[in-house]
């Protein structure tokens, strides 16, 4: 049954759910879908009312690589969007005051797309449409996790609040997918490393003087990255790097000197910024988890890894991890109906086959901020040889097709094309 916390069907204390996930964002709800039809008790946990979305689905952009296209897809996500999305046929990269560029084109490796941008509030609204339709999906909302309470034998406890005061839910699994500042992980005793970039990126909608054509462009510089991603609104979405002293500054301009400010570190290729939306700013950081898994418990998407948004890997690395996750439960429960969800033997394999994924998205993530924000007179001719290879090397083009379109590592069937 679909229900509120602040109309249970009975002592929710008294449900021992077979998985309980700790937060309705974008990884947190894909997993809630990926994990129907196959018997299990189900809870979400959400702070967000009935009504409203969580913050997460705002006007950011994102950028769906084809793996992530499939699944959504599969998993009926897709269809429930009300607004057009934009295709990635062509990725530009290049870097100012840097030699050469590297054009990446779909239709040389026999494929129409690399991807697809959506808005983050259309896709909120589509994973709304779709939970909506889960009939045995438990919702807790407005809910919060305050912490851990006393473990039964063979189940997770976990203490939330609501209105009403607090209580305690029960699962094999528990699943931590509550965001960067994860209260899961923080309550689990689970450390993060952390990192800083010192960036400031300004994320808004973008009317230039020409519409975009499908290319997705990635110009890079000291301040992070300046990327157009080509909507399906004829607008573009823009993200703006700057570097961290100077973000009180740019935040304080009028639209007109943001524009100008936008333009001078992107270009021409689009022509005039002609205009652009309300701007919101974010820090640029890396907040990895040093183990994604406790007992009977697992950590997605931001909670385990959050990466400097260069590429826009970052959804797409969390939602491989929740249908990794689901593939897992599922093909334990085809073995044996009664299967533990939250079974020591289960999560050693979640982790072994993320490993290799997380593990290249991260490096890849991580050595593109750091190398194309570095100012050294002596990286230059190096960046310059690298942008150079992938335009010209088969072999470099095809390592940064695949990453773009994500299928690094061990990927879940749904991202390869299968049927949910």
């Amino acid at each position: 049954m679909n229900h509120d916390a602040s109309a249970p069907a009975g002592d929710p204390a008294q449900i021992l759910h077979d998985v309980l996930i700790v937060g309705g964002g974008l990884v947190g709800a894909s997993l809630a879908i990926a994990l129907q039809g196959q018997g299990l008790q189900v809870g979400l946990v959400e702070a967000a009312p009935p009504g409203a979305l969580p913050a997460v689905f705002d006007e950011r952009n994102l950028s769906f690589a084809e793996a992530t296209v499939n699944a959504l897809g599969a998993l009926g996500v897709l269809q429930k969007l009300r607004a057009p999305a934009g295709a990635i046929r062509r990725i530009h990269i290049s870097r100012r005051g840097d030699f050469g560029r590297s054009l990446l084109d779909a239709q040389r490796y026999g494929r129409d797309e690399f991807g697809r941008v959506v808005v983050a509030r259309d896709f909120g609204d589509a994973l709304e449409a779709r939970l909506a339709e889960l009939p045995q999906l438990l919702r807790y909302r407005p809910v919060r996790f305050v912490g851990l309470a006393e473990d039964d034998d063979g189940a997770r406890a976990i203490r939330v609040a609501d209105a009403g005061g607090e209580r305690v839910l029960r699962a094999r699994l528990l699943v931590a997918a509550d965001g960067t500042r994860s209260g899961v992980r923080e309550a689990l005793g689970i450390a993060a490393d952390e990192h800083d970039y010192g960036q400031t990126l300004f994320v808004t909608r973008l009317r230039a003087e020409r519409a975009p054509d499908g290319t997705a462009y990635e110009r890079l510089d000291e301040g992070g990255p300046t990327a157009l991603l080509p909507r399906g609104d004829g607008h573009y979405g823009l993200v703006h790097g700057v570097l961290r002293e100077r973000a009180d500054a740019v935040s304080a301009m009028d639209e007109a000197a943001f524009l100008a400010h936008a333009q001078d570190a992107f270009g021409w290729r689009a022509g005039r910024f002609l205009a652009c939306g309300a701007r919101s700013a974010y820090p640029a950081q890396r907040v990895l988890a040093q183990r994604c898994t406790a007992a009977r418990a697992v950590l997605v998407g931001n909670a385990a890894q959050t990466i400097h948004p260069i590429g826009a890997q970052g959804f797409n690395l969390g939602l491989r991890d929740a249908l990794t996750l689901a593939e897992l439960i599922a093909a334990a429960r085809a073995d044996d109906a009664a299967a533990d969800c939250g079974g020591a033997g289960l999560l050693a394999d979640y982790q072994r086959r993320r490993a290799q994924d997380r593990e290249r998205t991260i490096a890849f993530s991580d050595g593109l901020a750091r190398v194309t924000s570095n100012e050294s007179p002596l990286l230059r001719p190096l960046r310059s040889l690298g942008l150079f290879a992938a335009d010209r090397l088969p072999s470099a083009q095809a390592w940064l097709v695949g990453g773009a379109m994500g299928y690094r590592g061990d990927v879940p069937a749904l991202c390869r094309g299968a049927r949910a």
